[in-house]
């Protein structure tokens, strides 16, 4: 029988060709080498387009995840979509399993397709790379959409949040190795789960789990220690968004971030939504983000056109 995922994948490269991406193999340094979607056009042809760059979660790859906010947005927007190490075509042969890699390959690769300002718009594991982007590369980040995210995951978040969750460890949540584990991952993301054929769960758990070994390594270094771990004073507008049934990353813990970053945050909740906000109610986040970007851009542009 066929797997429903892999029959979606053809057709989801096809559309995202005719929305004016195309993936990228950039080889970051040797051995190491990152898939990128990206505009058709060279980026010198995309100069009355402001860029914004996607960065996906722990489950899924990036154009899987954010496929209905690439549709939406690659008309108006230069869309810049990787796979982070270890998901979708981008592996290395490094050692190092840290956000700071992470962080630093996907830098390496959009100057490498020629981009030198961007937004980012990240989703949980993939928001805190782009918190960490944000931190040491300020030359390239504008401004930060964090969606059902924090900026680090430290030892006492991680801690109360599985406690929630009723799980001992985050292998044990984002790397199910059975059917009822991925619909208990999906049914933990989710405010509420719709009826779905366990063939769909089969189905995922096929595809969509490769590099076991070194994504439990990522998982690893994600957890980080509270003491020596104060928040970074960004120099960019941090926009926070999240699911106000988010089981992983609670209004609460969100909030507290928003109070910490003061004036440089903002925050909006989107209702009858968990962790999967963005594939759960993907029109109204994506009416959310566009509202965002407008207020980043519209703006800037209205400034120098009054100058």
């Amino acid at each position: 029988m066929v797997n429903t995922i892999k029959l979606y994948q053809p057709l989801l490269r096809a559309a995202m060709k005719l929305a004016g991406v195309r993936p990228r193999k950039i080889e970051i340094e040797p051995g190491t080498v990152m898939n990128f979607w990206a505009p058709t056009r060279p980026q010198n042809n995309n100069k009355n387009k402001n860029a914004v760059v996607f960065l996906h979660g722990f489950v899924g790859d990036g154009m899987m995840t954010w496929q209905f906010q690439v549709l939406a947005l690659a008309r108006k927007y230069a869309v810049y979509v990787p796979d982070l190490l270890f998901f979708g075509g981008s592996a290395t042969g490094d050692s190092r399993r840290t956000v700071d890699f992470q962080a630093d390959c996907v830098a390496k690769g959009l100057a490498a397709l020629g981009l030198r300002r961007c937004t980012l718009v990240g989703f949980s594991y993939g928001g805190m790379v782009a918190f960490k982007l944000a931190e040491s590369r300020p030359d390239l980040v504008e401004s930060v959409v964090a969606t059902c995210t924090v900026p680090a995951l430290t030892e006492s978040i991680s801690k109360e949040s599985l406690e929630k969750l009723g799980f001992p460890t985050w292998p044990e949540v984002l790397m199910p190795n059975s059917v009822d584990g991925v619909k208990k991952m999906f049914e933990v993301g989710s405010h509420k789960l719709p009826r779905i054929p366990n063939r769909v769960f089969k189905d995922f758990l096929e595809v969509m789990f490769d590099y076991r070994k070194e994504r439990a390594e990522l998982l690893e270094a994600l957890v980080i220690p509270d003491k020596g771990f104060t928040l970074p004073e960004y120099s960019q507008k941090v926009h926070l968004v999240c699911g106000e049934d988010d089981k992983i990353f609670s209004v609460e813990v969100v909030k507290d971030i928003k109070e910490k970053l003061g004036n440089k945050a903002t925050l909006e909740c989107i209702e009858k939504a968990g962790h999967l906000a963005i594939m759960e109610r993907p029109f109204v986040y994506n009416k959310c983000l566009k509202r965002i970007l407008a207020s980043i851009y519209d703006k800037k542009s209205n400034e120098f056109s009054h100058e």
